[in-house]
């Protein structure tokens, strides 16, 4: 095949207006670096260009290709162009602009003369293109793309692509659960429906060594995925218009500008049934019956069938997924555990009983908790909710906060090894040197620098000055962001303030006479609660908001390649989201009820609101009930998005097209007829799946269920993607991905912060320290007047009494004019009584368990980190195993490729020595003669 060495480019006259296009993707021709629009320019550099002059025809121009149109052939299942021999590796679609109802006819004639010049190149580059009309809308018309063999090799040696060289001898990974085959039979996919794929040893694909490689068939020797991802590459960097003196390419310019509609890789099949063609493996209704289905729940993930049709990058998600689910087991069997043991021990809660009992927390009159209009109340009418507490409450809590600091570590560096295998099993180990620059860092390489390494030139995008000027803007916008975010939630605190005051005058007004209600819905509750509900809104809010200003913050950046586009736009989302999600959390944990002084001097909130209190129990039922609002409501209104939205923008667009549903229409056709899984899709799966790590993790001593509910809720994500992929979404373009990029340091970062967090919610936010101290200091002599050690007495001995004289008249209450008014009530806190020479001044048991929560933090911190450091240390991230494999296959394809260039130039040198003799005969012929 010859390759044609000519662009057309469409120039534009000065006057014509371009609304459609923006900066991306525009460069001034005499700046711009080479954007690889042709194979044999980046070996040659020097191909002369043909500018198509904007006046006359079209169809006129010499120079001009416009692919042929062909009609359907009627065959629903076939891959192919109509003479049955190229397979179609991309689909471009667009709308005929001379059957648009538009009276923009100049706009039209613009768009139309672009996509021409820009399908003329892809041509020129060696593309085969063929056209043909929609069936069920005749404005629709679909360019299916093929490329050639030529086409392929070039581009699989520019894009140092990893090709079979020959099929792999060594032993494959063994099974650890090899005595269970019986059971593990059960949960694997079976083979003799997807059969495993055959192991080859591989090098990066060179055309001059071709004969190296393991060649059988030429039209399987590139797999459709690796097809699709090298078409992809040529298309997004075919240029298609230039004016004055700017070139503008790529097909992601063309969709966003509407040119083009949409640009798609096809799916191999109907999910729903295999394919008609007996030569095509159906992959798509493979994965479907067998990863997508309901009824494969419980069983394990085709992981190399999804590679392989998918590409890498999917694959590495839904490994990593699948196995975060597996170690969630564990810990959602540990978790239940303490929660049963808290659960079935709570009868046994003194503390609890204590404030229950009428005799005690009956007679115990608590102050008011709101200046002028909260009354008096007792304190047994939180009986309810300090039953609850003990069930979170307990020394399980302590056991199982101890074991997932542990897990997380165990589950981070296990994870290590099965990536490292991955890599070996998927050709990934050597990614980096694959990765090309995205054409829109590459359009905007102006600047002329020195390679520090080469000593030789080379373009980048800005100058040192001008990245330190978009490092500062970035990060401004970033953070005023954050900002905003924390505004946010002081004014939820703000809320819980004033709204406190009315359901403590208000609430026991409307609830008067019913008593059941009265017990479980306090003043307390109904604030935090409704807090909570408000507080997951505007998180939801947020959300949708600041996902596109950090996608404009980083496509301002301009990062490099597509791994540090998503590594950069990874560290700005997730640090919005750990803000907006978890600061609720934090203030509840660690600030509420900690700074509220005492009724006779509180504290207030800007100077207006009195700071809120805890529950005599403390906050810690509070914060179980922020994390489970806010952890159950993410997940049920993400699978109602994931599942609901796709489907329902599916059925409208059926319904619209249901009056040719009797008409047979083209695999290509039923694709575009999908829903779009853009860029950044499974970006969002990963944001979803870590702010869930954050929860289950930082916050698991105040909820041991939440490994329990985020195991449900994976099992049925896996399944939920897997549907939505193979079903509802266009096929995506195969994209090649060594690791989880910059989720493993998040999640490193998140199981060092989580071992901190969890220490601070027992010592600080539960009552498990105070209770300690008092059992083992405070209920026997010199300080108790208890002869051996008991919980009895906890809750009066916790509880401080304040003179109701001593109230300002800023913060007394509104007592019921009905009810006697006491002379004392009492507060949660450590003071000194009313009389005491040094009344309301921290008393012993107060510097007894301050000492107790710091000498505890710092032992729990210690002796988490020093196992976790240890567990680091004698687990290497890549196994003994891998390690010998990645070498002896180093090993053995260097040796082959060595053999073969030993072969080559033995048989060579042959032939120059056959050829030296025929010379040195043809020279002494006539003398013998």
């Amino acid at each position: 095949m010859q390759m044609m060495t000519r662009d057309i480019l469409l120039e534009m006259d000065q006057e014509e207006e371009d609304d459609d296009d923006g900066d991306i993707g525009d460069v001034a021709a005499s700046k711009r670096p080479f954007l690889t629009p042709h194979p044999s320019r980046l070996v040659l550099d020097n191909l002369e260009q043909t500018t198509v002059c904007s006046f006359g025809s079209l169809e006129s121009q010499p120079d001009f290709r416009t692919p042929e149109f062909e009609e359907f052939n009627g065959k629903p299942d076939s891959l192919f162009f109509n003479d049955g021999q190229r397979r179609i590796d991309f689909v471009l679609v667009y709308e005929d602009e001379s059957r648009k109802e538009t009276n923009k006819k100049g706009s039209n004639e613009k768009q139309r003369r672009k996509r021409r010049a820009y399908e003329s190149n892809l041509m020129c580059d060696g593309l085969h293109l063929e056209a043909t009309r929609s069936i069920l809308d005749d404005k629709l018309v679909f360019v299916k793309v093929h490329a050639p063999w030529e086409v392929l090799c070039t581009y699989a040696e520019i894009m140092h692509i990893k090709l079979p060289l020959k099929p792999n001898d060594l032993k494959t990974r063994s099974s650890a659960f090899g005595n269970f085959s019986w059971f593990t039979k059960v949960l694997q996919v079976d083979e003799s429906i997807i059969k495993p794929e055959q192991e080859f040893f591989t090098a990066p694909f060179e055309k001059n060594r071709m004969n190296d490689f393991y060649i059988q068939d030429r039209d399987t020797f590139f797999n459709p995925a690796t097809r699709s991802r090298i078409v992809y590459f040529i298309l997004s960097r075919v240029m298609y218009q230039v004016r004055d003196n700017v070139k503008k390419f790529g097909i992601n310019r063309l969709v966003s500008s509407g040119i083009y509609k949409a640009a798609f890789p096809l799916h191999d099949c109907n999910f729903s049934h295999k394919s008609e063609d007996l030569s095509c493996p159906s992959e798509r209704y493979l994965l479907y019956r067998e990863w997508a289905h309901p009824r494969s729940i419980y069983k394990k993930q085709p992981l190399d069938l999804i590679r392989k049709y998918y590409g890498e990058k999917i694959g590495i998600y839904f490994a990593w997924l699948g196995y975060y689910t597996q170690m969630l087991f564990l810990a959602a069997v540990v978790g239940v555990a303490c929660f049963l043991y808290g659960y079935f021990n709570q009868n046994n809660c003194t503390w609890s009983k204590e404030v229950c009992n009428p005799d005690i927390g009956g007679k115990i009159i608590m102050c008011p908790q709101c200046d002028q209009h909260c009354s008096f109340w007792n304190l047994n009418i939180t009986c309810e909710s300090s039953k609850k507490l003990c069930i979170f409450d307990s020394f399980g809590t302590l056991v199982f906060a101890v074991f997932m600091g542990i897990w997380v570590t165990l589950f981070l560096e296990f994870w290590k090894r099965r990536q490292a295998e991955l890599e070996y099993e998927w050709d990934t180990v050597e990614l980096q040197q694959e990765e090309q620059p995205r054409p829109e860092y590459e359009a905007q390489c102006t600047h002329v620098v020195i390679n520090e390494i080469t000593q030789e030139q080379e373009r980048v995008p800005f100058t040192t000055w001008g990245k330190c000027v978009r490092i500062t803007l970035c990060a401004s916008a970033v953070l005023f962001w954050i900002l905003l975010i924390i505004a946010s939630v002081i004014g939820i605190i703000v809320y819980r303030l004033s709204v406190f005051i009315v359901f403590s005058t208000k609430l026991p007004e409307t609830l008067n006479g019913t008593v059941s209600i009265q017990k479980y819905l306090t003043p307390q509750t109904a604030t935090s609660i409704t807090a909570s509900l408000i507080s997951f809104v505007i998180i939801m809010i947020l959300n949708i908001i600041y996902e596109k200003v950090a996608i404009m913050i980083t496509n301002f950046e301009l990062p490099r390649t597509q791994t540090d586009y998503e590594n950069s736009l990874t560290m700005k989302m997730f640090l919005f989201q750990f803000v907006n999600y978890y600061s609720s959390c934090f203030y509840i944990a660690f600030f509420k009820g900690k700074f509220v002084g005492y009724p006779g001097d509180p504290v207030y909130w800007l100077g207006k609101y009195r700071n809120e209190e805890c529950d005599p129990g403390g906050c810690l039922l509070e914060l179980t009930t922020q994390l489970t609002i806010i952890m159950g409501g993410k997940a049920i209104w993400n699978n109602i998005q994931e599942v609901l939205l796709p489907w329902v923008k599916n059925l409208i667009g059926r319904c619209r097209t249901v009056s040719s549903a009797e008409k047979i229409s083209p695999r290509w056709e039923q694709d575009y007829h999908l829903q779009l899984m853009g860029k950044l899709g499974l970006f969002y799966e990963y944001l979803e799946m870590i702010i869930q790590f954050g929860f289950v993790t930082l916050f698991v001593a105040s909820f041991p269920l939440a490994p329990l509910l985020a195991l449900v809720n994976n099992i049925l994500e896996i399944r939920v993607d897997a549907w939505k992929m193979t079903t509802q979404y266009r096929r995506m373009v195969p994209e090649k991905a060594q690791d989880i990029g910059a989720w493993q340091p998040i999640m490193q970062g998140i199981a060092i912060l989580a071992v901190v967090t969890n220490a601070m919610i027992i010592a600080f936010t539960s009552d498990m320290i105070p209770r300690l101290v008092y059992y083992w200091s405070f209920s026997v002599p010199p300080y108790g007047n208890h002869t051996h050690y008991t919980m009895e007495g906890y809750i009066n001995s916790t509880l401080s009494i304040f003179n109701v004289a001593d109230f300002k008249n800023q913060s007394k209450g509104n007592p019921d004019p009905k009810a006697v008014i006491p002379t004392t009530c009492r507060y949660r806190d450590f003071r000194n009584p009313p009389g005491h020479e040094q009344q309301y001044k921290h008393n012993i048991y107060y510097w007894h368990v301050i000492a107790a929560k710091l000498a505890f933090i710092i032992v729990m911190e210690h002796l988490i980190y020093s196992v976790k450091f240890f567990v680091s240390y004698a687990i290497p991230d890549v196994s003994k195993s891998t390690k010998s494999k990645i070498k002896r296959e180093k090993y053995l394809t260097q040796k082959l490729l060595r053999e073969n260039h030993l072969k080559d130039m033995t048989k060579n040198m042959g032939v120059i020595a056959e050829r030296m003799v025929e010379v040195v005969d043809n020279n002494l012929r006539p003398k013998s003669e």
